[in-house]
């Protein structure tokens, strides 16, 4: 359930449940159920669009510049929660893809950025290859954990402590 009480686009799918950490007006910031990048070697969020929208084209100005600050406040705040969590994260991946929608009979893609922690120490996800995507049911990613509880709530605290900053102060967006 979202913070709001509404239901988020991303708590619970065919991917499992993704535990909602922050929203805004348009968007769900969700720890990803069954992550790309398992929590050990950085973790996987992603920012989902709560309103139908295929891709940022598509966005409103302020939807967009929404969107880019979000992304931002996520990527610094995951950064920092899970080096304090003891995982070495030293850069985060931004991705929008969307392409995995047109595997089904009726595509119907819905914007989403991945946002991937990179650990200096991973052994699965090397740093700093790319993150590997092949396919859900290769089997690849099955043993990766999502983030924890605790990793969720400091990174939680961490968006709530940057949104107050200059740098991310909405008067300035």
């Amino acid at each position: 359930m979202s913070t709001d009480g509404s239901a988020s686009p991303l708590e619970s799918t065919e991917e499992g449940s993704h535990p909602v950490i922050y929203e805004t007006e348009n968007f769900s910031v969700c720890a990803y159920g069954r992550p790309f990048v398992s929590r050990e070697e950085g973790g996987h969020i992603v920012i989902a669009a709560k309103h139908a929208v295929s891709d940022r084209t598509k966005l409103t100005a302020q939807q967009a510049k929404e969107y880019m600050r979000l992304s931002m406040m996520t990527g610094e705040a995951m950064e920092t929660a899970m080096n304090r969590q003891g995982v070495p994260v030293v850069k985060i991946n931004y991705a929008d893809y969307g392409n995995w929608a047109f595997k089904k009979k009726h595509p119907s893609p819905h914007l989403h950025m991945h946002i991937f922690g990179r650990a200096s120490d991973a052994k699965t996800q090397v740093f700093p290859e790319a993150v590997l995507l092949p396919a859900r049911e290769s089997g690849f990613y099955d043993s990766f954990q999502p983030l924890t509880p605790d990793d969720i709530k400091e990174i939680r605290k961490e968006i709530s402590r940057l949104e107050h900053t200059d740098r991310y102060d909405v008067k300035y967006w």
